[in-house]
C-alpha cells in the first residue's frame, strides 16, 4: 500500500504551484541579487556555470515548457535557445558564449514569468501528461529550485567576502540515542505512481524485498570523520576502491573539500567565513569515494538505495509507504533544514520530529546521502518528459544521493526523490550514513 498523493483537485494545485513558483523566483532573485554584475558574469569554478547562465537558463526552460509545450505559444527568443541548452555546452565553456548580460537576463526570465503566470491561470489540471495535475509547473518549479542549488553550490565556491546570510539552526542537546537502529527484512513498496509531480526516475511504485539491515541513526558527524582522517585514512589503501585511491592520491585530498589543518585544528570555508569545524555537525562536501572509503573503515558500508527509501519511508506498523519519514504531511521548519533557511546542516540528531517510525533521524534535509547504487531505472520506466532528464544518466558512472540537503527546496526533497552525481564530486552538498546486514 502507497502513501496518498498530495491534494489533487485543480485550484488547489493551482495554488501550490502559484506557491511553489513564487518561492523559486524569490530565492532565485536572492541569488543574483547579492553580489555585483561582475560575480555574476565571472566564472568561479569550472565545475559550474557563470551565475548569469543559470539565471537566463531557468527562463528559458520556463518559456519552452509552460509557454510553448503546455500554451503553443510561439518562442519569445528561438535564438538563444541554444545558449541555454544544458547538454549542448559544457560548463567550463558556458563563459565563453554570447550570453544575455545580467539585466537583459532578468528582463527575460520576468517577462517570461508573467506569461507563464497567465497560462497558469487558464490551464485545466487534465487532459494531457504534461497538465495533469499541474505537473508541467510542478516541473518547472523544481527545475528552479534545483538551479537555485547549484546557484548555492557556486556562492560556496566563490571567493571573497560573505555575500548571503542566514541564521543558524537552533542548538540541539548531544544526540544520546542508539547509534544505529535495525530496519527488519521484507518487502516494502519504492517509488511512487502517484505523487502528482514526481518526475519520471521515481515511478513507478514497486515492490522491492529488502533483507534486514542496520542503518545509522544519524548521519556521520564532522568529528567521526576527522577520526577517520587522524587514523590514517586517507594514507591507506586497503579502505579505498582502486578508482577511488587513484582520485585522491592525484589530487592530493586529505580531508572534506573546503577544510584545512591550522593551529592543530581543523578548520572550513563556508559562505566566505572561515570557522573552526563543528563536531557535531554532518560532515559535508565529500565525495562518494570518501563516503565509501570511511565506511569501510568503520567497518560498515554505505546502505543501498533500497535500504535508505525503506528506511525512510516504510512504516512497518501499517506495512505501508509514506511521502515522508514522518508522515504524508509536508516538510515544516520542526520536521527538516530545508530550503536554505539555514546555510549549513543542523547538529546530528536534531528534528525528533522529522524521525522515521523506526527512529531514524535527518534522513530529509542537512544533507545528500550518497549510497552504495548506481543510477538505474525502475522496473516499467519510462521516459517523460524528455528522456534527457534521466535516462541519459542511468549507468555505472553516476552514485545515487538521497535526502536532500539544507539547500534544496521541499518542492524538490520527498521521500522518492533521487539525486545522483559522479562519484568523484565534492562542492555539492554531500553527507551519508552507514549501514551493515541484520545478520552481522
Amino acid at each position: 500500500m502507497t502513501a496518498p498523493a498530495s491534494p489533487t483537485d485543480p485550484e488547489s494545485l493551482r495554488e501550490r504551484a502559484l506557491d511553489a513558483l513564487t518561492a523559486a523566483r524569490d530565492r532565485t532573485a536572492l541569488l543574483t541579487s547579492c553580489v555585483e554584475e561582475p560575480e555574476l558574469t565571472a566564472q568561479h569554478s569550472p565545475l559550474m556555470s557563470p551565475l548569469v547562465w543559470d539565471l537566463a537558463h531557468i527562463g528559458n526552460q520556463e518559456e519552452l515548457w509552460l509557454l510553448r509545450a503546455v500554451a503553443g505559444r510561439d518562442a519569445m527568443r528561438p535564438e538563444i535557445d541554444g545558449l541555454y541548452d544544458a547538454f549542448e555546452h559544457p560548463r567550463a565553456e558556458r563563459p565563453s558564449l554570447p550570453l544575455l548580460p545580467p539585466a537583459e537576463a532578468r528582463q527575460y526570465a520576468a517577462e517570461v514569468r508573467g506569461r507563464a503566470l497567465d497560462v497558469l491561470g487558464s490551464t485545466a489540471f487534465r487532459g494531457t501528461p504534461l497538465t495533469e495535475a499541474g505537473f508541467a509547473f510542478g516541473m518547472i518549479a523544481q527545475h528552479e529550485q534545483q538551479h537555485d542549488e547549484t546557484m548555492l553550490i557556486t556562492h560556496q565556491l566563490r571567493k571573497g567576502p560573505a555575500a548571503l546570510t542566514a541564521p543558524d539552526p537552533a542548538p540541539a542537546p548531544p544526540f544520546t540515542g542508539p547509534a544505529e537502529v535495525l530496519v527488519p527484512g521484507g518487502p516494502f513498496t519504492m517509488g511512487t505512481s502517484t505523487e502528482p509531480w514526481a518526475l519520471d526516475n521515481e515511478r513507478p511504485a514497486h515492490r522491492r524485498e529488502v533483507p534486514p539491515f542496520f542503518i545509522d541513526t544519524t548521519p556521520v558527524t564532522n568529528a567521526a570523520y576527522q577520526a577517520f582522517i587522524e587514523d590514517g585514512g586517507y594514507d591507506t589503501e586497503r579502505w579505498w576502491t582502486p578508482e577511488g585511491w587513484s582520485h585522491t592520491r592525484s589530487h592530493g585530498i586529505e580531508a572534506p573539500l573546503f577544510w584545512r589543518h591550522e593551529g592543530g585544528q581543523w578548520l572550513r570555508r563556508r559562505f566566505g567565513v572561515t570557522e573552526v569545524v563543528p563536531p557535531d555537525e554532518p560532515v559535508l562536501h565529500v565525495s562518494w569515494y570518501e563516503a565509501d572509503a570511511y565506511a569501510r573503515w568503520a567497518g560498515r558500508r554505505l546502505p543501498t538505495e533500497a535500504e535508505w527509501e525503506k528506511a525512510a519511508r516504510h512504516d512497518p506498523t501499517a506495512d505501508r509507504s509514506t511521502r515522508y519519514p514522518w508522515g504524508d504531511a509536508d516538510p515544516t521548519p520542526e520536521h527538516a533544514n530545508l530550503g536554505q533557511r539555514h546555510l549549513r546542516p543542523a547538529p546530528a540528531g536534531s528534528y525528533p520530529a522529522g524521525a522515521s517510525p523506526l527512529g531514524v533521524r535527518q534522513l530529509i534535509g542537512d544533507v545528500w546521502e550518497w549510497t552504495s547504487s548506481d543510477l538505474s531505472p525502475y522496473p516499467g520506466f519510462a521516459a517523460f518528459p524528455y528522456k534527457e532528464y534521466s535516462e541519459v544518466f542511468f549507468g555505472p558512472e553516476y552514485k545515487v544521493l538521497r535526502g536532500g540537503s539544507f539547500a534544496v527546496d521541499p518542492v524538490a526533497c520527498r521521500g522518492t526523490f533521487r539525486n545522483w552525481d559522479y562519484p568523484i564530486r565534492r562542492q555539492i552538498f554531500s553527507g551519508f550514513r552507514t549501514a551493515r546486514d541484520g545478520s552481522l
